[in-house]
């Protein structure tokens, strides 16, 4: 069977990008939620997919984490065409996706949500617990170097806010060896402060040498750190461009609707009296 049948990654091309969509199309019965999309990730790069509700942004985070098979295109990562069958798949393709919801347990210490999932443990038989020690070392170690300083790792982790739960999320997928890190709507709920700070540290993930794909509505945000930009309107490709081909404004424009927008400020634009400018 070949790797696209199995869903296994072969040896990795080293011309090739960590991961590439190449016109991926997805279906759900008669409803064709996303159609020709292509996109690459390179190592040490942030690829920022831009689109409002109904967009198709949950769809192909789906394809990309292994959720969902897409149903047409081609799905390449290292270069090898694949169908993954899982998250599971998808994890051990270097693969980590962090959605907006966190799965954390609120009343566990970071540490444990940490490595919820792949705890090391020690001794052996009726002895054997989880290594407690090396779980809170690997996690003070792990977080300072992305450069997050917490108060203690042992404080729960219901107790952080918004942004630090998001930054110990990208610092877990960065320890566990992740290459590619699927950012879901990372500051869609939170404060100028704490978004500048999940900024920062999606900045730290690309320096680490990972590609990244920023999910977000959030053209401001997404300036800030992307590299390049691909726009989705309805399931559909509405644009790829990279930081120096288009500016903020641009890009602004465009994810609201572009000219449905200008007809729309034309429609709703008024005169001195009052009255709607006819047409």
């Amino acid at each position: 069977m070949t790797s696209a049948e199995t869903g296994a990654v072969a040896v990795p091309s080293a011309d090739a990008p960590l991961l590439a969509l190449e016109e991926v199309a997805k279906s759900y019965g008669n409803v064709r939620a996303l159609h020709g999309v292509s996109l690459t990730v390179e190592p040490g790069s942030v690829t920022c997919v831009l689109g409002d509700n109904g967009a198709g942004k949950s769809t192909l985070i789906k394809i990309v984490s292994g959720l969902h098979r897409h149903d047409g295109g081609r799905y390449r990562i290292d270069g090898r065409e694949v169908r993954l069958g899982s998250p599971r798949e998808a994890l051990d393709a270097g693969i980590a996706t962090v959605y907006q919801d966190l799965a954390v347990v609120p009343l566990m210490p970071v540490w444990r949500n940490f490595f919820l999932g792949s705890e090391p443990h020690t001794g052996r038989g009726p002895f054997r617990r989880l290594d407690v020690r090396a779980m809170r070392a690997a996690t003070r170690d792990a977080l300072r170097r992305m450069g997050i300083d917490l108060r203690d790792v042992d404080q729960p982790i219901g107790t952080l806010s918004g942004g630090e739960r998001q930054c110990v999320a990208i610092a877990r997928a960065v320890h566990f060896g992740a290459r590619v890190l699927v950012l879901d709507e990372p500051t869609a709920a939170l404060g100028v402060k704490q978004s500048g700070t999940v900024l920062k540290y999606v900045a730290a993930a690309r320096d680490e040498g990972l590609g990244v794909i920023l999910i977000t509505h959030n053209p401001h945000h997404a300036y800030l750190v992307g590299g390049r930009f691909v726009l989705l309107q309805r399931g559909a490709m509405a644009g790829s461009y990279a930081a120096d081909e288009i500016g903020l404004d641009e890009l602004t424009r465009q994810m609201a609707g572009g000219s449905e927008l200008d007809e729309l400020r034309h429609e709703l634009r008024h005169d001195p009296r009052g009255e709607a400018q006819s047409s």
